[in-house]
């Protein structure tokens, strides 16, 4: 199976994954609706798409922002029918150096970006698809889904909670013709990694991980989780007795510098 996508809505596609997705997707005979909260690096990878033959419309929208995403993917879509949308948006913090526990406001605010974000996005698209008959939806995870990490509580609930929301999604849609792919990604190369500080094992660039993404995506994968030792490592934490699990990831320091 293979699938052929020409009208494609990315969000958070002004840096990082996104960006990437965006300039991989682009091609003539392609219209990317492109959405970002940074105008110039969302202009300046609309001109990478443009100059690669895509018709590229951009949007500097929040995707916390429910209204106003809504109104302009409604009418892209109204102008290009979308086959394709990537949630791609996303944000990360964490506790503060010593703490306790993780700020109300950094954790709120990862959710909303992160979880609600992406189901802004993607929810109101799902009627349009399913009267169409066809679509696909790509939501884009974390390995910190599968295991809660100490220090990124919020950005580890953020994406465990899209994670349910796309394997709950995909059973409620695949019967009127959309799929769902859930991409569950360790680290890469991207402004987000490099605010990360302690051990990025399996590091890959961020051009690797969109293409891995893009194959998995275009191949119709209903989930694609990589480097797969570090998922199997994350698997088995959630599987072994809490006490052990909550050992073995508290060793595994890092802290995220403030953006």
């Amino acid at each position: 199976m293979h699938e052929s996508f020409r009208a494609i809505a990315i969000t958070g596609a002004s840096s990082g994954l996104g960006a990437a997705l965006a300039q991989a997707y682009a091609a003539p005979g392609i219209a990317l609706g492109l959405v970002g909260r940074n105008a110039a690096r969302l202009a300046a990878v609309a001109s990478s798409c443009r100059a690669a033959g895509a018709t590229v419309e951009e949007g500097v929208i929040d995707v916390a922002d429910r209204a106003s995403l809504e109104a302009w993917l409604t009418a892209f879509d109204r102008d290009h029918p979308i086959d394709l949308v990537v949630a791609s948006a996303g944000i990360s913090a964490g506790p503060a150096p010593g703490s306790a526990g993780e700020d109300i406001g950094v954790t709120t605010r990862q959710i909303a970006v992160n979880l609600l974000g992406a189901v802004h996005a993607v929810a109101p698209l799902v009627p349009a698809m399913a009267a169409r008959g066809q679509g696909r939806i790509a939501l884009i995870a974390s390995l910190a889904a599968y295991r809660g990490l100490p220090y990124s509580p919020g950005y580890s609930a953020s994406k465990a909670g899209l994670r349910a929301y796309g394997e709950a999604l995909r059973a409620l849609a695949e019967p009127h013709g959309i799929g769902v792919t859930i991409v569950c990604p360790g680290f890469f190369a991207s402004p987000m990694t490099d605010r990360w500080v302690g051990p990025t094992p399996f590091v890959m660039s961020g051009e690797r991980a969109a293409r891995k993404i893009k194959s998995a995506i275009d191949r119709g994968y209903r989930r694609v989780s990589f480097p797969w030792p570090l998922m199997l490592g994350l698997r088995l934490c959630d599987v072994l007795p809490a006490a052990i699990g909550d050992r073995i990831v508290r060793g595994f320091r890092f802290r995220i510098l403030s953006a």
